[in-house]
């Protein structure tokens, strides 16, 4: 095996693993595709947070304080403003 062969064999080698790298891209963990169509009472909820910026979809995700469930809800509602409120003033206490 002469040197251009192991030349070529090296960049093929290393075209190889650059594609595999990045495709293992860091992006976002959790982020909302659905939300939950029904509405939820305040007691359920132990916490929430907002979805990654880089989401398609802005969302709230509740976590429920028994099971710790995560569900996600459209932070444009009326019913999930109130509880957001109401978690932030009980943080405050």
């Amino acid at each position: 095996m002469n040197a251009a062969h192991v030349f070529l064999l090296c960049i093929l080698g290393a075209t190889l693993l650059s594609t595999v790298l990045c495709t293992n891209g860091t992006g976002p963990d959790d982020c909302c595709f659905k939300f939950y169509p029904r509405r939820m009472r305040k007691e359920v909820i132990g916490k929430y947070y907002f979805t990654d910026y880089r989401c398609p979809k802005a969302g709230v995700i509740f976590v429920t304080a028994q099971k710790g469930l995560h569900i996600c809800v459209d932070p444009s509602l009326p019913w999930v403003e109130n509880i957001i409120k109401k978690l932030d003033e009980n943080d405050l206490k």
